[in-house]
This record gives structure tokens, C-alpha cells and sequence, in this order.
């Protein structure tokens, strides 16, 4: 960490600045008078605060956390931005944590991991390996607000795939600049512009920058937006090329997945039949490590469960259980949907 020997207002209004506090804030946070602040960011290096307040600002600077003590340094030392060869080392391994926890759902930690990185390095500096790192940490940063539910807006999945798609295209990685186009695609279906969204995977499930995998979810996507629509018998027909896709890929969670998706396609055509034969497919052959995938495969079920008034209560059993770990777990998109289907049968 930076060290001060000797603070004048510059470096008063560096600390200010990186704490991302305003001077009232500040002010209130040293325990020192308001037209103190105002006199260090007026005067910058021509002041320096008293010997007990160079001590306060210390003490500040100390206990800032890692992010605010690197916005500092950055502040300060702009020739120091550009990341060392050790940093790309720490930061891969941060990613990788980071893959980690927002599979087990653990976004207070996989956020700390990222915006250490994010909140500190000024991509405009970086070389080509720096700012492919940024780029994989903004589409990791927009997959836990996806999965959170914060979809639209500037602090959005949405806006982090943006300006993680920019940077790849600038890098010319034709890979992950289809990728981030596909998690776009299901951030329009999950706002509800299934129309569009079915569009924009039809096209990539066709794209040959995507891995094979990658173009058999989009195929699946399809119909899962056109399921949404009403448009059950496409929507079957895509989901059922789908599925044959993962077998012949050997990509058996993909598999199951699927047949999650065709029970809920069939239960919307009103096959119960056929939609309980899909989902007891999908609870036998998937897996449930992470709390995600639990409240997903507990939705459907209980969603079927409840199209049948013989299976009404036990639906409801479902949907409370999955709500409750939604909840537990901040899984926002999830629990509004859970909303959505108690409120739809209710109608």
C-alpha cells in the first residue's frame, strides 16, 4: 500500500476522491470541520493540514479497503496504473475464484474479487493482456447482476456486457465478442422482449464463432422464448434439436436442462402428461451443487405441479421451497418469476 509522508491538500483530496465520498462525507469521516475539506480542495499543495490531522489522514488511509487504497495510488501515481506481469498472475486467479463463487451463488464475495480489479485499473492504460483480463471480469461482473436480477440500467448485466463487448471487439476475439452477444440475448428475453430475443437466437444458434455448445443453447433458447410467447410446437421443435445436440456433444447438465425446458413447453400446450414425463427426466438426470440450479428445477416442477388441481397443494409445497432459497440467496429474477406464477393461477 502507498504510504504519505507528508499530506498536503492534493493528497487530502486524493483520499476524498477515492473513498468516493463528497466533502460533507469526508469531513464528517475524519471527524475534522467542513471548511477544512473546502480548503484542501481549494488550495491543493499550497496547504498542509496540522500534525493531528496528518495522523487522522493516516489512520483513513489505513483503514480504506483495498479498491479505495488503489484508486488513491492510481490518483496519485498514474504512471503506476498499467498492471505488472505479477498483477495479470493475482488477477487470473481472482477471476477463476470468482467463476467459483457466483456458481455457488456467493455474490458478496465474487463482487469484492472483480471490482478490486475493475475499481482500480484504467483500461485506456492497459495493454493487450490487461485489458482482456478487464473484459473477462466486466462479462463475469454482468453475469452476477444478471443472475441477481439487476438487468437494465447503468449499474446492469446489460450495461457490463456492453462495455465488456466493446473491449473484445477492439481486441478482435470474435469468440467472446459472440458470447457476451449471446448473454445479451438473454438479458432481452429476461426483460421481456421475447420476440427480439428468440430473433437474436435463432441468428447465433447459426454462428460460427460460437463453439458448438454455445450454438445448441441458443437453439434451446429459441424455444424457450417462443415457449414463453405461446408458441409451444416451435418451440418443442427447437428444444427437441437441441437436446439430440448435447447428446451427440456429450454434455449431459446441458441434456438435462433441456428437458427441464421441454416439460415447461409441454405443461404451456397443456400436456401434462408429457410435461411430467420431461421433468421427472430432468430431476433423475440433473444436478443440483448450486442454489441456482435447485430453484430453477424446483420452479418448473412445482409450476406443473400446480396446472393440476390434483397436484395443487404439493405445487405450492414446491414454490414455497424454491422461494425460500431464492430469497436466502438474493436470486431476485427468480423469486419475482415464482411471484409470477402463483399470481398467474391464482387469475
Amino acid at each position: 500500500m502507498v504510504s504519505v509522508q507528508q499530506w498536503t491538500g492534493r493528497e487530502a483530496s486524493a483520499l476524498r476522491a477515492a473513498l468516493r465520498m463528497s466533502t460533507r462525507a469526508f469531513a464528517e469521516h475524519l471527524g475534522v470541520a467542513l471548511r477544512t475539506v473546502a480548503k484542501w480542495e481549494s488550495l491543493g499543495a499550497e496547504t498542509q493540514p496540522r500534525p493531528d490531522t496528518q495522523a487522522i489522514l493516516d489512520t483513513a488511509l489505513v483503514r480504506a479497503d483495498s479498491a479505495a487504497q488503489a484508486r488513491f495510488e492510481a490518483t496519485l501515481f498514474p504512471e503506476r496504473r498499467s498492471a505488472r506481469p505479477a498483477d495479470y498472475e493475482t488477477w487470473t486467479e481472482d477471476i477463476e475464484r470468482a467463476v467459483v463463487c457466483i456458481g455457488r451463488q456467493d455474490f458478496p464475495f465474487a463482487s469484492t474479487l472483480l471490482n478490486r480489479w475493475l475499481g482500480s485499473r484504467a483500461p485506456q492504460q492497459m495493454d493487450d493482456k490487461g485489458l482482456y483480463l478487464y473484459g473477462r471480469s466486466l462479462v463475469l461482473l454482468g453475469d452476477l447482476q444478471r443472475d441477481q436480477g439487476a438487468i437494465l440500467g447503468p449499474l446492469s448485466a446489460r450495461h457490463s456486457y456492453l462495455t465488456a463487448r466493446g473491449m473484445f471487439t477492439e481486441l478482435d476475439i470474435p469468440r467472446r465478442v459472440a458470447q457476451i452477444e449471446l448473454s445479451l440475448a438473454v438479458v432481452q428475453e429476461m426483460s421481456g422482449e421475447l420476440e427480439s430475443s428468440a430473433r437474436h437466437y435463432e441468428l447465433l444458434a447459426g454462428d460460427q464463432r460460437l463453439s458448438p455448445r454455445d450454438r445448441a443453447r441458443a437453439r434451446l433458447w429459441v424455444g424457450t422464448a417462443l415457449s414463453k410467447e405461446g408458441d409451444n410446437e416451435y418451440a418443442t421443435n427447437a428444444m427437441t434439436a437441441a437436446t439430440r445436440a448435447f447428446e451427440d456433444l456429450g454434455e449431459p447438465e446441458d441434456w438435462s436442462v433441456a428437458h427441464q425446458k421441454l416439460a415447461l413447453a409441454h405443461r404451456g400446450a397443456g400436456d401434462l402428461k408429457q410435461a411430467l414425463h420431461y421433468i421427472d427426466i430432468a430431476r433423475t438426470t440433473g444436478t443440483v451443487d448450486s442454489p441456482m440450479q435447485r430453484v430453477r428445477l424446483d420452479t418448473a416442477y412445482g409450476h406443473i405441479l400446480l396446472s393440476d388441481a390434483a397436484t395443487r397443494n404439493d405445487g405450492l409445497f414446491v414454490l414455497d421451497q424454491a422461494a425460500q432459497v431464492a430469497r436466502q440467496y438474493g436470486l431476485s429474477h427468480q423469486l419475482r418469476s415464482i411471484e409470477g406464477i402463483r399470481k398467474g393461477q391464482q387469475g
